[in-house]
């Protein structure tokens, strides 16, 4: 039966475990890539109207489950760097489930055993949708199939023609058109 208890970790997961997971996740890319020589990273946590911006990270107010990696070039293009790129969210995962499964294994942690548990369910959860190839909702393909694709053919080839990782300027100009629009929006709303 579901109980009070049960809330409380549910609260604990939603709203401290999940998003210090996709962190970890969004770090994965930034690390890999700074090997590459990315242009300009940037890591998005969030959606909606800016809360702050601290050099590379941007902090948005909306539920934290939506986050991405952006860059607006990287120096040393190759198949074998967008793998890697591609994979460094996925071996960030699973390298801090590791560790923290090994130290509570071997006794660290014992009094926060659930609460460690609970990290890594759902640092695996992440790389599980990370690692299975296959096309996300938005009809795009996740790392998976990125990876698999350039593995395999050399290329991606869903025929979508948007780049790999959204280049930070747009992302930014988007953003800013954003925020112009919610401006508006509240101008009319006040002048009604």
């Amino acid at each position: 039966m579901f109980g009070l208890k049960d809330l409380l970790s549910l609260v604990i997961s939603a709203f401290i475990i999940l998003p210090v997971v996709l962190l970890i996740r969004e770090t994965g890319y930034l690390i890999v890539s700074w090997l590459f020589g990315v242009i300009n990273p940037r890591v998005t946590i969030g959606s909606g109207p800016r809360i702050f911006k601290i050099g590379m990270i941007d902090i948005r107010k909306y539920y934290h489950l939506y986050s991405w990696f952006s860059y607006d070039g990287i120096k040393r293009k190759s198949n074998f760097a967008y793998v890697c790129i591609y994979a460094g969210p996925i071996i960030a995962n699973l390298t801090v489930a590791f560790l923290i499964n090994f130290s509570v294994a071997h006794g660290w942690g014992e009094e926060y055993k659930t609460f460690l548990d609970r990290f890594v369910f759902y640092a695996i959860y992440y790389v599980m949708f990370d690692v299975v190839p296959m096309i996300t909702i938005n009809s795009k393909p996740n790392n998976g199939m990125i990876i698999y694709e350039m593995l395999r053919y050399g290329k991606r080839v869903d025929f979508n023609n948007e780049a790999f990782l959204p280049s930070t300027s747009e992302v930014e100009k988007e953003y800013q058109e954003y925020i112009e629009q919610l401006e508006e929006i509240k101008k009319e709303r006040k002048e009604k």
